[in-house]
């Protein structure tokens, strides 16, 4: 048997707002965009194409209420940088009862949706955080 992951469904109530702060967060494309769905997909040619999942947004009546049960980790370059970056474009640092010692810092997006943002790796460091 063979499995391909093909996307991330993200809730949302307003899934044009969300997706475009996720296409200038990661650089990526929209590939189809309609009111109530919207996808997107890494820059073709990229080594992303095809390997990471699309982002597809959907439409619901509600807003986020919850802590999510599931998020992103991103790793940057500079991770400084990244987070200024982001929060530039409408992300926001979010206490979700961290204790401050983490080499991640979790944040927002403008929806609420918790990611996190990882320090850059190093050369002899393990992709995996934890």
């Amino acid at each position: 048997m063979t499995l391909r992951w093909q996307c991330l469904s993200v809730d949302s109530h307003d899934p044009q707002r969300d997706a475009d702060f996720w296409q200038r967060a990661l650089g990526w494309r929209r590939t189809y965009d309609e009111p109530h769905e919207v996808v997107l997909e890494p820059p073709e040619g990229s080594p992303e194409d095809g390997v990471s999942p699309d982002l597809l947004f959907l439409k619901v009546p509600e807003a986020k209420t919850v802590k999510n049960r599931l998020h992103l980790d991103l790793r940057p370059d500079e991770q400084g940088a990244e987070i200024a970056r982001l929060e530039a474009i409408g992300a926001a640092r979010v206490d979700i009862g961290q204790s401050g010692t983490q080499s991640w810092v979790v944040m927002a997006d403008p929806a609420g949706n918790e990611f996190c943002v990882l320090r850059a790796l190093g050369v002899n460091d393990e992709v995996y955080e934890g």
